[in-house]
């Protein structure tokens, strides 16, 4: 990297698609004097402007989505939660802004869940985990893979639905699971950012003009037109 952007115009990176690779990049990136974007990395620690100041992303943090969740909570008048994350910058991140959202909310997270992405196994015993467990709400921060995985072995302890509520972050396809197991899948909630023209939010074309203005002049090669962007 430090060749490439001694013989070239680089003016800054875009990426990391993780979390868990943009805490790494960032701090290598500052020393260079580029800024680095991304467009998937949404661990609210990245939003330290002390410790990241040069990272910038264009999605928002997982704070905003665990707001959300907060408000699913009241709305239903459910109180408590267990979650299950992934461990590493991705998952604790996401883990602690649920908490940090549920006691501004004055709701409770009652057991922290490992998922641990080096052996790709829960740490502990699921089943056992979850029935004696205060709570049948049942929060998932974790990739689509590892999703997939931990509802693979909840269905497997049979410790899903009607007796638990699933709420996931990420989208996952049905197809990786035996149709016999569909209807425990029944009322399982997802929650996911989407972009702000399905509810008609507002955009920024001041900064979007700005952002395309840099892509032309730096990156003429794959600039589709003004029409196509």
């Amino acid at each position: 990297m430090c060749h490439a952007i001694s013989v070239s115009n680089v003016v800054g990176v875009v990426g990391s698609w993780l979390s868990r690779e943009a805490e790494v990049i960032a701090p290598f990136d500052e020393k260079l004097g580029i800024p680095i974007i991304s467009y998937s990395a949404t661990s609210p620690d990245l939003s330290d402007e002390n410790a990241y100041p040069n990272f910038y992303r264009t999605v928002a943090s997982d704070f905003v989505a665990t707001v959300a969740l907060a408000k699913l909570f009241i709305r239903y008048n459910w109180t408590t939660c267990t979650i299950i994350y992934q461990n590493d910058a991705f998952g604790t991140g996401g883990a602690n802004a649920i908490i940090k959202a549920f006691n501004n909310s004055s709701l409770t997270v009652s057991q922290m869940i490992v998922f641990d992405i080096t052996i790709l196994s829960i740490d502990g015993d699921l089943k056992s985990l979850l029935i004696n467990a205060v709570t049948r709400m049942v929060i998932v921060w974790a990739e689509s893979l590892y999703t997939s995985l931990i509802l693979q072995e909840a269905l497997d302890s049979n410790v899903v639905g009607p007796q638990f509520t699933w709420i996931i972050s990420n989208t996952i396809s049905l197809n990786s699971f035996n149709q016999t197991f569909y209807e425990n899948l029944i009322g399982m909630f997802l929650i996911e950012p989407s972009v702000g023209s399905v509810v008609n939010a507002l955009i920024n074309t001041t900064l979007l003009d700005v952002a395309y203005s840099i892509w032309q002049q730096y990156e003429l090669e794959s600039f589709p037109g003004s029409m196509d962007v």
